[in-house]
């Protein structure tokens, strides 16, 4: 993701949204759990990006933060203030960098909150995962 695609002079951030997750604690939440977390929280695509990455863990802590950081940018703009976290699905880009895919439900969402795009980053450092989110829509 470039800084163009942050701070475009045609775009109007509505939400911003970041959050921070422990690895750890996502890990043993999941095994205290049997799983449920994992399968409820993540879509398939999710889960299978997952179980491909260097560090499982470590990956959906990323994607976890991301769920989390959508919802602090866009569910104040909604009459509902909640969503479902499994219609924000964060995969990679083919140069690596995370993006939201727009699903029917997200688009729908984005609609009601008066929102075109999400922006997204994500990074990890020990034992953390923190994501930063970015709502926006074009300037008319």
């Amino acid at each position: 993701m470039w800084l163009k695609d942050w701070a475009d002079s045609q775009s109007l951030p509505l939400g911003i949204g970041i959050d921070v997750v422990t690895v750890s604690e996502l890990a043993a939440l999941d095994e205290r759990l049997k799983g449920v977390f994992v399968r409820r929280t993540f879509t398939e695509a999710e889960r299978r990006a997952a179980e491909e990455a260097d560090d499982y863990w470590v990956f959906l802590a990323g994607r976890f933060a991301v769920k989390e950081a959508v919802f602090k940018a866009l569910a104040h703009l909604t009459p509902e203030k909640t969503f479902d976290f499994r219609m924000v699905e964060t995969l990679s880009a083919p140069d690596g960098s995370p993006h939201v895919t727009l699903s029917p439900a997200l688009g729908k969402l984005l609609r009601c909150a008066g929102a075109e795009r999400i922006l997204v980053s994500i990074s990890n450092e020990g034992d953390y995962a923190v994501a930063l989110a970015q709502a926006s829509r074009r300037i008319t």
